[in-house]
Parts: structure tokens; C-alpha cells; sequence
């Protein structure tokens, strides 16, 4: 194809990843306010501000701020709703575009890294709307007791989409290490041979990334991401094995036994007419 031809080809996938996203967006415009609920729902809410006056820091007012946030809120609910709910035609269409320049086993790994990074994404998401609760509470219990806690949904929204986003990448941890151990970049031994390094780095990771400073949100997204981690290790000493086995039996020989050449230190008594 010409560069004109890559680029026709670019529009047309844009075009319908872009459409997809817009009507998705204005499907979920229409159930806006039950999006917006379930965004808020771990917030300890309280019903009215007298309650969260002497509700002793344990719970907040949620509010919004001004005249135009309810509406800024409603797009941009619906918007994260509408990229989310239609990922599956864009990543087709950009899967469709980079594939007629991928070999038949790149595209087959390209699938299968596919097939299993989507659930994994997802599964780091619906682990962080699950900690949400419990981050919110501890959060929330550092609000002194005489005063009155405006929790804005705005806000709240961007800590939620911060933790989905970073939950879901974290559980990508394992995917990036068996694809460059399938690639023959790093083994199984060597990434063994990282785990206190690794479990030190995923610890501090945790910290950084969980907005409370509570042991329980740090366990919840380090435990995880450490599990994965040394499943990927079992995944990758699995491909290493079938890779040895593969190439033992390409040349005959069994990983022990010696080599019958001739060393540095050993005479080649072969005819001088043999030699080259």
C-alpha cells in the first residue's frame, strides 16, 4: 500500500472508532444519573449537613460546586462511559490496522495478548471500585470532629478514574513479562532471581499509587500485583522449559551431554589431508 493508501485506511478506522465511542456516549448520556450513582455510591454520604456536622468526621456531604457542574459532570461521566463501553470496536479497528503488517505468528500472540490483557485490565478495575469504600472511610476519618466534610463529586470522580486507570494497568504487570520472555528478552531464571527487588518495588508502587495511607489499600493492590508476578515467572519458566526441550531436540544432543568437537586444550588428531 501507498502512504496515500495508509492513510485513507487511517481515516476509515478512525472514523468508525470515533463513532462508536460518540454513540456510546449518547446511550449513556441517558442513564446519566444512574452512572453518576454508581460512581458515588462507596462515598460515605451523609443526608444532610447538621449530620455530617456531628457525624464525628465519619461521613461527608456530597455536593457539587456551581451552576454548570451538574452538566460537566453529566459529560464526563458519560464520555469515560461511552470510551469504556465501546474499547472493543477501537481496539478492533486498530487491531485491523496494524495487522496486515504482522507476520501469522505475530498476529496469533497479538490476539492472545488481546484476549488476556482486556480481562486483566478489567479485573484491576472492579478490584479498585472494591477498595473504593474503604479508601473513602479512611480518607474521610481524618476530618476533624467539629467540622463538616463537602465531598464534590467532581473530585471524587477523578480519585475513581485514577484508581481504575492505575489498578487496571498494574494488573498488566504480568502480560509485559511473559511477552518479553516469549520474545527471548528475559528468562525465567532472571526474573526470579528480581523478586525481592520486585516485591519491594511493587510495595513502594502501592504506596504511591493508593491515595490513603492505610496498610489495607496497600495490601489490596500489592497482593494482587505479586501473585501475578509470580505467575508470570511460572508462566515464563513453563515456555523456557518447552523452548530447551525444543532445541535439544532440533540437535539430537540431551542438555548434558558434551559436545564431541575438539576443545582448546584437546590435540585434533585428524589426517592432515582432512584439514581445512
Amino acid at each position: 500500500m501507498s502512504l496515500a493508501d495508509h492513510l485513507r485506511e487511517l481515516r476509515g478506522r478512525l472514523v468508525k472508532a470515533i463513532g462508536a465511542v460518540i454513540v456510546t456516549t449518547v446511550v449513556a448520556g441517558l442513564f446519566y444519573k444512574q452512572l453518576i450513582d454508581l460512581v458515588i455510591a462507596p462515598l460515605p454520604g451523609c443526608t444532610t449537613v447538621a449530620e455530617g456536622t456531628a457525624g464525628s468526621g465519619r461521613c461527608g456531604v456530597i455536593a457539587t460546586n456551581g451552576l454548570l457542574s451538574p452538566v460537566t459532570l453529566a459529560l464526563k461521566v458519560s464520555l469515560t462511559a461511552g470510551v469504556i463501553g465501546a474499547s472493543p470496536v477501537w481496539l478492533y479497528q486498530l487491531w485491523r490496522f496494524l495487522a496486515p503488517g504482522l507476520h501469522r505468528g505475530e498476529k496469533k500472540y497479538t490476539l492472545a495478548f488481546l484476549a488476556t490483557g482486556i480481562p486483566l485490565f478489567l479485573a484491576g478495575a472492579a478490584f479498585a471500585y472494591a477498595v473504593l469504600p474503604t479508601t473513602a472511610r479512611v480518607l474521610i476519618s481524618f476530618t476533624p470532629d467539629q467540622a463538616t466534610n463537602i465531598l464534590p463529586v467532581d473530585d471524587f470522580l477523578d480519585l475513581a478514574t485514577r484508581m481504575v486507570v492505575v489498578f487496571g494497568l498494574s494488573f498488566e504487570l504480568p502480560l509485559l513479562l511473559v511477552m518479553l520472555n516469549l520474545a527471548g528478552v528475559l528468562s525465567a531464571a532472571r526474573m526470579a532471581g528480581w523478586w525481592r527487588h520486585m516485591v519491594l518495588g511493587i510495595a513502594a508502587f502501592a504506596a504511591i499509587a493508593t491515595p490513603s495511607s492505610d496498610p489495607l489499600s496497600l495490601l489490596a493492590l500489592a497482593g494482587p500485583i505479586t501473585v501475578l508476578y509470580l505467575a508470570a515467572c511460572a508462566v515464563s519458566w513453563i515456555n523456557d522449559r518447552r523452548r530447551a526441550r525444543k532445541n535439544t531436540a532440533g540437535t539430537g544432543l540431551s542438555p548434558d551431554e558434551p559436545s564431541s568437537l575438539p576443545t582448546l586444550h584437546e590435540p585434533d588428531h585428524s589426517p592432515a589431508g582432512t584439514r581445512s
